[in-house]
């Protein structure tokens, strides 16, 4: 990419710009994303740390009390603006860059594979690879 991303929570008062490529891609089925974001899955971009920047205004983090999870959420609407793993990668949800960018998501960052398939709560009919586990495990056979 050459260009930086921008994104912003619901009321406009934290911008967050991201630059450069993923570090991955994916729809994430596991308990730890399913309990923290809220959601049956969670479809999101992992950055490096370094190319996510907060441009404008101040994120609240709170820290997950016992994995090794954060997450940075705007104050004024409380929405989750990126997520920090294990691996200290920012984990952006697909939903914020899909509402920058006229509510589509840029094929150059639509998920790529399913995580941690074996732990769905919902089944998913697509043609993307469907890991049991992390991408370095076994793959769900059709």
């Amino acid at each position: 990419m050459a260009e930086p991303i921008s994104i912003q929570c619901l009321c406009g008062a934290v911008h967050i710009e991201l630059s450069g490529e993923p570090a991955a891609r994916a729809n994430c089925h596991c308990g730890s994303c399913r309990d923290f974001y809220g959601t049956p899955m969670l479809s999101a971009t992992a950055w490096p740390a370094s190319a996510v920047r907060i441009a404008k205004g101040e994120a609240v983090t709170f820290a997950h009390p016992t994995k090794q999870l954060s997450r940075a959420f705007c104050a004024g609407c409380g929405e989750t603006l990126f997520g920090t793993n294990r691996l200290d990668m920012r984990v952006v949800p697909n939903a914020l860059v899909a509402r920058a960018s006229g509510g589509v998501l840029p094929g150059n960052l639509s998920p790529t594979m399913h995580l941690f398939y074996r732990h769905r709560i919902i089944d998913v009919s697509d043609a993307l690879t469907k890991y049991l586990e992390g991408w370095d495990g076994p793959e769900l056979s059709q």
